[in-house]
């Protein structure tokens, strides 16, 4: 029902703020920048690695229907974490996105009863519709709303740690512009989530069981038209009292191999995760679009 209700919800956007010639135009594909489509985030939508922007994914623009995927590899301290996923951009208009996650416990799954190599798995499901603007070309930013249905899929698990929920629905709103003149772009994202570390550890909590605003953003300074470096933060909600949960940041490259072909490289310092302090390590990620 809830994934039926997004398809519906979506469909109704897309209907509602795109162009009304816009279904009647043929289809072209291509066109946007090196680099203005973002990368993959770890939930599937378009944007930076951490959170999303207002942007459409895939290469396409009003006149086009563009296509992405990607493999996202996080390497930390104590954990690693694993994501594909692809999206579906329409008309630079509405996305749809899918990401499937994998996060590893190791050998810190032993020592919080799971037994060694314990992972833990997801499916996000999002949706997001530019309302208004661009992010190069109009003098008002780009805008855009999103939602994203996630389900985990260690019920039993993530409610013995004190999760209320094995699935949820996160609601954002962003606002993005690329001051071209400058090669900087900034943007930011608000949120409304119960999600325990991105929902990998259930939704809710036995702290707090309520959907709280978190805070995400983004600045990105483009050095060629290939090659972009910058900084994100995230803020975390922190609903379960055996687990303390921090804001993320990190210090990241990108890189456009060519037209198609973006590689990614970070630095990530996620904080405490499962009740083990200092998870610190290297973000990595591939993107193919079209």
């Amino acid at each position: 029902m809830k994934i039926a209700a997004l398809a519906l919800a979506t469909t109704f956007a897309f209907t509602l703020f795109a162009p009304a010639d816009a279904l009647a135009r043929p289809l072209r594909n291509g066109g946007k920048l090196l680099l203005t489509n973002g990368i993959s985030s770890l939930e599937g939508a378009s944007g930076g690695g951490l959170t999303p922007w207002a942007v459409i994914a895939g290469n396409e623009t009003s006149d086009g229907i563009g296509l992405s995927g990607h493999g996202t590899l996080v390497e930390v301290e104590d954990y690693d974490y694993q994501s594909a996923g692809v999206a579906i951009g329409i008309r630079d208009r509405l996305e749809i996105s899918y990401a499937h996650q994998n996060f590893n416990t190791n050998d810190i799954g032993v020592a919080l009863g799971l037994g060694k190599d314990y992972a833990f798995s997801q499916d996000v499901i999002g949706a997001k519709v530019r309302l208004a603007g661009d992010l190069v070309y109009d003098r008002m930013p780009a805008v855009a709303v999103g939602v994203q249905y996630k389900k985990n899929n260690n019920g039993a698990i993530v409610r013995a740690v004190g999760a209320k929920d094995d699935e949820g629905v996160d609601y954002y709103a962003s606002v993005s512009r690329l001051f071209l003149s400058r090669s900087i772009l900034l943007s930011g994202t608000v949120r409304l989530t119960k999600a325990n570390q991105l929902g990998i550890l259930g939704f809710g909590g036995d702290k707090k069981d309520a959907y709280g605003v978190q805070f995400e953003g983004s600045a990105a300074w483009q050095l060629s038209r290939r090659f972009a470096v910058g900084g994100e933060f995230r803020s975390k909600p922190d609903n379960l009292g055996i687990a303390r949960e921090d804001d993320w940041f990190d210090a990241f490259a990108a890189y456009a191999l060519n037209r198609h072909l973006t590689a990614t490289i970070a630095y990530a310092d996620l904080g405490s995760i499962a009740t083990v302090k200092g998870q610190r390590g290297l973000f990595l990620q591939l993107q193919a679009a079209f």
